[in-house]
């Protein structure tokens, strides 16, 4: 990879991870971040790997830094930023299809609620079943990577090729 390249990569990179954090940090204020029912504005950008391999570090980076402000336990720093690393390596792979958002935008559904479930179980000791926690995380996740991504990625797609070099 030349040197612009990497440079353009990790300035992607870390782009991606900012605006996550501050996504994730705008919605803890709103008190939806995190707990049982969360549905995290930040979650939408876990479509940006069809874009650009750059996204599946800062994903990952700004998943870490944002469980990291908003208080969450090491359990959930460490396995809910994996479901999210999961998902966007996931969301890379498949972007090679012509496929539309929607199918974009499962595989960090899958990867979240099946993971973060656990996480609030046994993380948090939480009260309920897990099946009432995959119904929660899973309506959060399509709220905000299946709709808002959709939404954003419809938004980028005509703009990639001078966004995402």
């Amino acid at each position: 990879m030349k040197k612009n390249k990497k440079i353009r990569f990790l300035t992607d990179a870390a782009i991606i991870a900012a605006l996550y954090v501050v996504l994730t940090y705008l919605t803890s204020l709103l008190g939806l971040a995190s707990g049982a029912i969360q549905c995290r504005l930040s979650e939408a950008l876990c479509i940006l790997p069809v874009f650009t391999p750059a996204a599946i570090p800062g994903l990952f980076v700004g998943c870490i830094i944002s469980n990291i402000v908003t208080g969450s336990s090491l359990l959930d720093v460490i396995f809910g930023s994996i479901a999210t690393l999961l998902g966007a390596y996931v969301t890379y792979l498949i972007s090679k299809k012509e496929l539309s958002a929607f199918f974009y935008s499962l595989p960090t559904v899958f990867s979240n609620t099946l993971i973060v479930p656990l996480v609030l179980k046994f993380a948090y000791g939480f009260e309920g079943s897990l099946l009432f926690f995959v119904a929660t995380v899973g309506a959060g996740e399509i709220i905000s990577c299946t709709i808002f991504g959709t939404v954003l990625y419809c938004s980028l797609k005509k703009y990639s090729k001078y966004l995402f070099k």
